[in-house]
């Protein structure tokens, strides 16, 4: 009967939520607390991947586009634990979240094939950290795909420079890439518009 009635709660929480998502977040970050150092906010963090049949595309070849935004939940939640980074945002009580993301995506990711998703801080300003990413496949060592994340933080009033300052002392913004100066520069062109269909 217990063994029966727990077949069916599981089956509703995996009807009703992504459940493997949540397991997949609680296992990266434990696995980054028991066997892994804590970093400096501009080392480059790494979690490891494989290609199932879950993350194809209808082909059944290839990652299809949705996984590839999946995985950089986990490699973020990884880098922001291991950095502290998400540590001092939560201490002031505040929250981080996707802005926006642009995908480069250079060669497909194969069904089977394992892989690695690096994540770097390369850039930060008041209200936004801007992450780097690329999925680079284990047999070949080849970038399948590079990602640009923009993390902006929400329910604080202090700048993202402070709450830099308090997790590495010292520690100063990188220049401004041309290909990130670029993303910013259309993300605000795409603003101007919006604003302007009100």
């Amino acid at each position: 009967m217990v063994c029966a009635c727990t077949a069916v709660i599981v089956a509703i929480l995996y009807v009703l939520f992504d459940v493997n998502y949540f397991l997949r977040i609680a296992f990266t970050i434990l696995w980054g607390r028991l066997f892994q150092k804590k970093i400096k906010i501009f080392d480059k963090t790494t979690i490891y991947g494989f290609c199932t049949t879950q993350d194809v595309d209808i082909f059944l070849k290839h990652m299809n586009n949705a996984r590839y935004l999946r995985e950089l939940d986990f490699a973020r939640f990884h880098y922001y634990d291991r950095s502290g980074i998400y540590d001092e945002i939560s201490k002031l009580g505040g929250g981080a979240v996707q802005g926006a993301s642009s995908t480069r995506y250079r060669r497909a990711l194969g069904i089977l094939n394992p892989y690695k998703v690096t994540t770097q801080l390369i850039y930060w300003d008041d209200k936004n950290f801007y992450l780097e990413h690329e999925f680079i496949t284990l047999s070949d060592n080849f970038i399948r795909a590079v990602v640009l994340s923009k993390q902006s933080v929400t329910g604080l009033k202090v700048p993202v420079s402070d709450i830099i300052a308090k997790v590495e002392p010292g520690a100063k913004r990188p220049e401004l890439t041309k290909e990130l100066s670029l993303w910013l520069d259309s993300m605000e062109e795409s603003s101007k518009k919006l604003k302007k269909q009100k």
